[in-house]
């Protein structure tokens, strides 16, 4: 497996601050240090995308997976590597984002607008992610032998991920996040009820769809590199709550540096535990972070509710 080698932490660190083009080097900068940053932006984008649909919602169960969200990303750009191979990589977010938005859509038109009980959503979302992983299994078949590669892709990773694919995934993920640390005062009047978020003045036929549409910008830009990575956006949101941060801001922030945290974490797991194999990220995250949401269901301390800013 390239990267195996073993560095010691003052090698890392030498070869970090001077970079000399030796194999050391060459690991670190070349191999190592790209997939750990998109493993990190990954991570934290899609944990604030958790975060935005379950203060969209009011609903401790909504993340990207259960909405849909992921799997309206996956089942175009898996439609479009088969049918248009022509259509250049970079226009895959796009599509990601369109499909994206069209599955989260239907999932809330399903629970009533988010404002049904937390079973509507779920059950929402999971007859939209059936339906969707049907047609991409359809499309795997008609592939041929580009099913290999898109099965590997679609276990979830970040293996040979490189700067080129981690500056493709940035500005979604910084836009997402961004968005919302920006409209944290909007974000938190979600957690209140329709009627009391209308009567503090805000324009609910506004902010849904940009809060929704910035809830799947990260969603588009990590699915064309990292294929699905479940769980996070689900667990993160919950446990930073568990924190008390002072605002709505400061709990974007840290459930976005929690899902980075995680992710990474996954990864580096992921990477070492069968070398020289590699398992899916999303194994890891769900064998690390399933544990931990077990534990919060069990002692019911699930919340959506934002704090106050």
């Amino acid at each position: 497996m390239p990267g195996a080698r073993m560095l010691s932490f003052d090698d890392a660190l030498r070869v970090l601050w001077a970079p000399d083009g030796k194999i050391e080097s060459i690991l670190v900068w070349t191999l190592r240090l790209p997939r750990s940053l998109a493993a990190a932006v990954a991570g934290a984008g899609l944990a604030v995308s958790g975060y935005l649909l379950q203060a969209l919602t009011r609903n401790p169960l909504a993340d990207p997976g259960i909405t849909g969200a992921t799997a309206g990303a996956i089942a175009p750009i898996v439609a479009c590597f088969v049918f248009l191979p022509w259509l250049s990589s970079a226009w895959y977010p796009f599509v990601g984002l369109a499909g994206g938005l069209a599955a989260s859509t239907v999932t809330f038109w399903v629970a009533r607008g988010g404002t049904g009980r937390p079973l509507h959503l779920a059950l929402g979302g999971l007859s939209v992610s059936l339906f969707l992983g049907a047609v991409t299994i359809y499309v795997l078949l008609l592939a041929g032998p580009q099913s290999t590669a898109l099965l590997f892709w679609l276990s979830g990773g970040f293996q040979g991920r490189s700067w080129a694919q981690l500056a493709h995934m940035l500005p979604w993920v910084v836009l997402g996040v961004a968005g919302a640390l920006s409209l944290h005062r909007v974000v938190a009047m979600f957690a209140l009820s329709d009627h009391a978020a209308a009567g503090m003045g805000l324009q609910l036929d506004v902010w849904k769809p940009v809060l929704l549409i910035l809830a799947i910008l990260p969603v588009a830009g990590v699915a064309p590199i990292a294929g699905p990575v479940a769980f996070v956006g689900l667990a993160a949101p919950h446990i930073a709550r568990l924190l008390n941060p002072r605002g709505a801001v400061w709990e974007i922030a840290l459930t976005a540096a929690l899902g980075a945290l995680i992710v990474t974490c996954a990864d580096l797991v992921g990477r070492t535990v069968a070398i020289p194999k590699e398992l899916p990220v999303g194994i890891m995250t769900a064998l690390l972070g399933g544990p931990i949401f077990i534990y919060l269901i069990q002692r019911d301390r699930l919340d959506f509710r934002a704090q106050p800013s």
